[in-house]
């Protein structure tokens, strides 16, 4: 069916995967911010519009405007082993991960366990230390660029194990560097089944 010379006017929109839909019902003028083709679907036009153009847009079958997803950006870390921390973890007080999970992008280094943000935007954090026959309150940061932006504490003394627990979103720009810190206490006895994550939300 040839879509009509007269488009119709919207009658209601829904955002769907950063793409603007607009269903259509009255005749009026219509058109799209990069002028994409109407697309006809049973008897009715429907205009495809993407709310977030790039300046690299890639066509397909139907005429939309498709973003990358070169953009993905996550990462997941756990303590598998029990080891005492090391001389360099009692030096820098930084937190050691040692399995990966899930790394896409490759924006965490394992070695020092530190994520280095690509690109500019918000991305969200999370954290679970767990400590283990301590009886010592630990603290535990996320640290941005060597300061520390969320904390949280673990200080149960009549339990064997205890986690402390937080999670955030922040603002990085690229290249900026997020670690974990402890900042009070020990972890003699290991951190076993500790992890942290993080994901870009969305770049800005």
């Amino acid at each position: 069916m040839e879509p009509s010379s007269s488009y119709l006017a919207p009658r209601s929109a829904v955002v769907v995967g950063g793409l603007l839909l607009l269903v259509l019902g009255v005749p009026s003028e219509v058109s799209c911010q990069n002028e994409t083709e109407p697309i006809v679907l049973e008897g009715k036009c429907l205009v495809v519009c993407d709310s977030t153009p790039t300046a690299e847009p890639s066509g397909n079958a139907l005429g939309m405007s498709v973003r990358s997803g070169t953009g993905r950006v996550a990462f997941s870390a756990i303590r598998n082993t029990n080891h005492e921390p090391s001389e360099m973890s009692n030096r820098t007080m930084t937190i050691y991960f040692d399995q990966i999970l899930v790394n896409v992008g490759s924006h965490f280094d394992p070695a020092r366990s530190i994520f280095v943000a690509p690109r500019k935007g918000v991305y969200s954090f999370s954290f679970h230390v767990v400590k283990v026959y301590n009886r010592q309150t630990i603290q535990v940061s996320l640290v941005l660029n060597g300061f520390p932006v969320i904390s949280a504490f673990a200080g149960d003394q009549d339990v064997t194990r205890e986690a402390a627990t937080n999670a955030g979103l922040v603002m990085m720009e690229r290249g900026d560097k997020a670690y974990l810190k402890l900042e009070r206490g020990n972890l003699m006895g290991g951190w076993k089944y500790s992890t942290f994550s993080g994901f870009l939300v969305f770049p800005l």
